[in-house]
């Protein structure tokens, strides 16, 4: 029997350019990469060098340091391109796909006959293993750990956020079950699916079968799952729990009934500065031209975000989807400094605070939103600012002065271990210091790993 949460704290930012519930056609893309940025301290080495060829589900590298722990290619084709950063470390492994697919076989299955130890190595062996996180830290799931529980959250709150349970009425029930049946073998616990209270459920969420289902009220990070966690199964002591995306438990569902890999992505492009704001079917690691040509606007500058506004990752126009992203945003670029910045009345824009008239006013929705920030970063001051938006019990100001006192005792007795940069998202946005949250929690979560040796 699953829980009903209510949550009061939070910020449901209202933004122009949501995306329509309708699920358009676009044609797949022939460049995709691989992205190592995209798993939480991860030292990438390669399999595979320029001009090899690779099938859909072969891996091409591996985390140095877990090397049982592989990220694979979602399409056939040539690698073209290794992009290297600082310290020649990889960031992008780049695909210029085949006009038709090949897949590697790795047989079809029925979960439930197979052991824990079989389904493990079949989701190494795929890659699709990286889909499964854990809490504390929200780094790839280490395959010899027994995970508490397994979350899937079930929706998405963010700005502009996809419709999630609009998104999963296209995906076969079966294959969404299938996916159930593998997490049903990873752990001895409860398998929570977090829905939102306020939207009809998708068949593939009322026909899902040995799990427990949780209903959520409430904003903005009342999605994240984290929240979830920390109100269903908290993180104490040396407790983990694993969580994973809905579509990816769909995408590791036809691993079993198929036997080959298909990360398919339903990807909502949203944002003021798209003008077709609505769902594509493409794969993870696309590259998003197909996905914006002739679909934004051409006559102001525009940041491409992979994700949401709050914690997503701004790309190139020819750039690439994030592994974990469901969400293309596009928004305006603030490409000048405003005449008196905040001082100028005439232009409403996103804020919490009733002290500007057009608060006061009651505009609540905005449309003309860009990347200003609106102010420089400041000293830290006590304003309770954090706790009235983040509905967790903790102290996340406190939280980080340890984390820049580097003070761990601190840090893990003020619930460094329940949260990800993204819990802090909504926190960030309203911080009258400008201070630059997440990038602190991400060091903080990064000194912790390093002292517990796992990086």
């Amino acid at each position: 029997m699953g829980k009903t949460i209510v949550l009061k704290k939070g910020l449901d930012l209202c933004l122009d350019g949501r995306p329509y519930n309708f699920l358009d056609d676009a044609p797949l893309p022939r460049h995709y990469a691989v992205k190592p940025l995209d798993f939480k301290f991860v030292q990438a080495k390669l399999h595979k060098k320029v001009g090899d060829r690779v099938r859909a589900g072969e891996p091409v590298a591996y985390d140095r340091k877990h090397p049982e722990i592989q990220f694979s290619a979602p399409v056939s084709g040539e690698i073209v391109e290794i992009v290297r950063g600082p310290k020649r470390r990889i960031e992008e492994i780049r695909i210029l796909s085949d006009a038709e697919t090949e897949y590697v076989d790795f047989g079809a299955a029925d979960p439930r006959t197979l052991s824990r130890e079989q389904i493990v190595e079949r989701l190494l062996q795929s890659g699709l293993w990286a889909f499964i996180r854990q809490r504390p830290y929200g780094i790839i799931a280490r395959p010899d750990d027994q995970p508490a529980a397994i979350f899937i959250s079930g929706f998405d709150s963010a700005p502009l956020a996809p419709d999630v349970h609009f998104v999963m009425s296209h995906y076969d029930p079966a294959d969404f079950q299938a996916g159930l049946e593998v997490l049903r073998k990873l752990t001895d616990g409860p398998i929570h699916l977090n829905v939102d209270g306020d939207k009809p459920l998708p068949p593939a969420y009322q026909q899902a079968e040995g799990v427990e289902l949780n209903t959520f009220y409430g904003p903005h990070p009342a999605g994240n799952v984290g929240v979830q966690i920390h109100h269903l199964e908290p993180i104490i002591g040396d407790k983990k729990v694993w969580y994973i995306g809905p579509q990816d438990v769909v995408a590791v569902g036809r691993l079993f009934t198929e036997g080959r890999v298909r990360p398919e992505r339903i990807v909502a492009v949203a944002g003021n500065g798209a003008v077709k704001r609505v769902y594509y079917r493409t794969l993870v690691g696309a590259s998003i031209e197909t996905l914006i040509k002739d679909r934004v606007v051409t006559d102001r500058p525009l940041r491409y975000i992979s994700g949401n506004i709050f914690n997503g990752e701004a790309i190139e126009p020819a750039g690439y989807l994030g592994f974990y992203h469901t969400q293309l945003t596009v928004i305006f670029e603030a490409d000048e400094p405003e005449l008196l910045g905040w001082i100028m009345p005439e232009k409403p824009r996103p804020t919490v605070w009733n002290v500007f008239c057009w608060k006061i006013l009651g505009e609540d929705c905005y449309d003309d939103y860009d990347t200003m920030m609106n102010g420089e970063e400041r000293p830290f001051v006590y304003s309770g600012i954090y706790e009235r938006h983040l509905p967790m019990d903790l102290f996340p100001e406190f939280l980080m002065r340890a984390i820049l006192a580097r003070d761990f005792e601190k840090m893990e007795q003020l619930g460094i271990k329940e949260l990800e940069e993204e819990d802090l998202s909504t926190c960030e946005f309203v911080c009258p210091s400008k201070q630059p949250l997440q990038q602190i929690l991400h060091r903080g979560i990064e000194m912790m790993l390093k002292d517990e040796g796992l990086i």
